[in-house]
């Protein structure tokens, strides 16, 4: 009988255990075949009146709808209303097969941390930059021709040294918070290190109406910790030295979710500011401040349809931009969607903003197009989450 009782406390205790402790794996496969054209070339002759000619291009892509990415959570209850979370996170292309590059496996999440329903989470790593607020309130959640295009992935980055905080919801008011160190023996950055100082803040309304945000964030330029950096349109491979605006300064976001039944209604705007950049060239934007708007119908519980117009305007000649984009996902079951988008971008002619976030540059590296030309595009793929 003892034995027996024995046996059932043992087995009784490893049932608590389990309960109060979890690993998770996780993924997104995401892939699709893209067409573009408008990508421009500058090969044709030089000086004034020199011809030019545009090209396009037809790929096999991944992470157009969503990033491809895989990962494991965990958790573990502590008692007392406190758990210890961990997150690890990576992206990689299912095109290649290749994962992130400069040695990152973890590239998007490597964090530790705990959490308390009262009190709120805190974690500790490298996580998505707060900028990333912007996804639930993009009509397209931040795909390859969205938001981030308009702003060259200024609102996409991950961070490195971050501390975070959640905070629970206070009568429909959250508060999300990071804070990352630049690691550097100065402060804000010298050149030491590959980050410079970061930091953001978010406060989030949620009603069953509708959802407001306002979100600020600032990144420094690791090589002197300034907000501003230098732009070398020469070096487009080099995104600390090429992007300028749109890799450093002050980020400053107002946007707003309207729920109407089958209709979600979005829309924000976005400035961006830096300083210490002066005596740019003209046609080096030294301030961006981006606007858009979309509606979303679900038209039933499988298929959604969706159309959005992201605007952008730069100063100092950097000219505007805008991005019309209609699309939808249709789910197959609720691990599996098939996607499809058509956008077109317009220039005005100091501009070349491209469908994807890329640095600035026209050479055909870039997949800009030429200063004041459009550049049209339509995919259609596939998703699978796990």
């Amino acid at each position: 009988m003892k034995k027996a009782l024995l046996a059932a406390a043992l087995m009784s205790a490893g049932v608590v255990a389990h309960a109060q402790s979890s690993v998770t794996l996780f993924g997104r496969l995401d892939a699709g075949i893209a067409y573009m054209n408008g990508i421009g070339t500058n090969d044709l002759g030089t000086g004034k009146g020199a011809a030019t000619r545009t090209t396009s291009q037809t790929l096999l892509e991944s992470g157009y709808w969503g990033t491809s990415l895989w990962g494991m959570k965990g958790v573990e209850d502590i008692g007392g209303g406190n758990k210890v979370l961990f997150h690890l996170e990576g992206s990689f292309s299912t095109a290649t097969g290749a994962g992130p590059g400069g040695g990152e496996l973890w590239n998007r999440w490597a964090t530790v941390g705990m959490a308390n329903d009262q009190f709120g989470t805190l974690l500790l790593g490298r996580m998505l930059f707060i900028s990333n607020g912007i996804w639930d309130f993009d009509p397209f959640g931040q795909s390859n021709w969205s938001s981030a295009s308009m702003v060259r992935g200024r609102n996409w980055p991950q961070s490195s040294n971050n501390i975070s905080y959640q905070s629970p919801n206070w009568y429909g008011f959250d508060l999300y918070g990071q804070y990352a160190f630049s690691n550097a023996t100065s402060w804000n950055g010298n050149g030491t290190t590959t980050q410079g100082r970061e930091a953001g803040l978010q406060l989030t309304y949620t009603s069953a109406l509708f959802q407001v945000r306002g979100l600020y964030d600032e990144i420094r330029n690791p090589a002197n910790g300034s907000l501003g950096g230098p732009y070398d349109p020469t070096n487009v491979n080099d995104a600390n030295v090429s992007q300028g605006v749109f890799a450093f300064g002050r980020d400053y976001m107002a946007m707003v979710n309207v729920f109407l039944g089958a209709f979600k209604v979005q829309a924000g705007f976005e400035a961006v500011r830096t300083s210490g950049m002066t005596g740019q060239l003209i046609g080096q934007p030294t301030t961006l401040d981006h606007e858009w708007g979309g509606v979303t119908w679900q038209a039933n519980s499988a298929a959604a349809l969706i159309a959005a117009i992201y605007h952008v305007n730069a100063n100092n000649g950097g000219g505007n931009a805008t991005l019309y984009t209609i699309g939808g996902s249709y789910n197959l079951s609720k691990r599996t969607l098939l996607d499809m988008q058509v956008a077109t971008v317009q220039n005005s002619k100091a501009a070349n903003f491209g469908l994807n976030a890329n640095n600035p540059g026209t050479s055909v590296a870039t997949g800009n197009p030429t200063l004041g030309k459009a550049q049209t595009g339509v995919y259609a793929g596939i998703q699978h989450s796990f």
